[in-house]
């Protein structure tokens, strides 16, 4: 629920409010929001400027990385690193001290993208980086599997532990979870000495990216109740594990190509579940993800199984009308099919649930 000065104009016209306890109720309320810190991220041009600029930093130490900056050698490069991460540090708690969470968060967040750069350049500098293969270059990193990587997703999981422990900004989560992904295959193939002759590695590789996402979802839940009840503040900690969590299943789900048409039906009941998951617990990637996977198994019916039939288009039509329906009646009927069904959940899921859909549904 958004109030805006409209919603108020409309209570004095019916008699709810006089115009005078509207205007100073509107005051108070602009006085008080002006002193808050701007904690939740939304869709200004605010805030886009700040995640656009500091995406750009970001790529700019990791995804851009070239191998221009190898000319530096590696003694520089981790100065340079570390001389950056220490700057941004010190960005960060300044523009805290200004009210300023987000450009802090983000601030914090390059610090955390330059440690595998400088463990990188330190491990080389001191002649303990194993060589062969891509990884005898960084910008490799963001774009190979392989074993050697390991240390440097390591060290960037510690990194990025502490300074959540330390400054706590949301936008500092997604390091975590992209290393986290990235681990998973390196683990992945360090584990299974995917270079082995003659061996297909993928449906393992595929299945890997499976459990793993898995184990990141059960950790994001955790994650979602602990900061809840302890100091979110309204800030989501725990929405890039819910991300790379749910991409890591749903790719490994999505690539199993079942050649049997129970199995793809299975797999388009899956992905129905996970639009419930996402209605139940209010993160919209679970319905991102369903809804195309749903979408995926259309145009297979569409495309393979009913190919020349006239009543198809026909039928797809009544059970998208039919979907519009069924939400019609979850609008009116939420409230109370989801107190029932969170009645069978554990007390801390429960209360977390219910501390989001309050967050969603009756905010200011």
């Amino acid at each position: 629920m958004k109030i805006s000065k409209s919603d108020l104009d409309w209570a004095v016209t019916q008699g709810l409010l006089d115009a005078a306890q509207a205007a100073s109720l509107w005051s108070a309320w602009s006085e008080r929001l002006a002193g808050m810190p701007d904690v939740a991220p939304r869709f200004s041009i605010t805030h886009v400027l700040y995640y656009l600029g500091g995406m750009i930093a970001i790529g700019a130490m990791s995804l851009f990385m070239n191998l221009g900056w190898e000319q530096f050698g590696p003694w520089a490069l981790f100065a340079i690193a570390v001389s950056y991460a220490v700057a941004s540090v010190f960005a960060a708690r300044w523009l805290a001290r200004r009210q300023l969470p987000i450009p802090a968060g983000i601030l914090a967040t390059l610090a955390i993208v330059l440690v595998p750069l400088g463990t990188w350049a330190l491990q080389s500098a001191l002649g303990w980086w194993p060589p062969g293969g891509a990884a005898e270059h960084y910008r490799a990193y963001h774009t190979h599997i392989d074993w050697r990587w390991i240390s440097l997703e390591f060290v960037t999981l510690v990194a990025a532990v502490i300074g959540l422990w330390r400054l706590r900004y949301p936008f500092m989560v997604m390091p975590l979870a992209v290393t986290v992904w990235y681990m998973s295959m390196d683990l992945a193939r360090m584990i299974a000495f995917a270079d082995r002759p003659g061996w297909n590695e993928w449906p393992y590789y595929r299945d890997f990216s499976m459990v793993f996402g898995l184990g990141m979802l059960v950790v994001a839940v955790w994650v979602d109740i602990r900061a809840r009840a302890a100091f979110a503040q309204g800030r989501d900690f725990a929405f890039w594990l819910y991300l790379f969590g749910t991409l890591a299943v749903w790719a490994g789900l999505t690539m199993q190509n079942s050649s049997s048409e129970l199995g793809k039906f299975i797999y388009f009941l899956i992905n129905l579940a996970l639009l419930g998951v996402g209605a139940a617990l209010g993160r919209r990637v679970f319905a991102v993800f369903g809804g195309l996977g749903i979408a995926f198994y259309l145009y297979h019916l569409a495309d393979k199984v009913f190919a020349d039939s006239l009543l198809f288009p026909f039928a797809l039509t009544l059970i998208g009308l039919g979907i519009v329906g069924a939400g019609i009646w979850w609008r009116d009927n939420e409230r109370r099919v989801a107190a029932a069904l969170r009645a069978y959940l554990p007390s801390a899921l429960r209360e977390m649930l219910q501390t989001r859909h309050t967050d969603l549904h009756g905010g200011h």
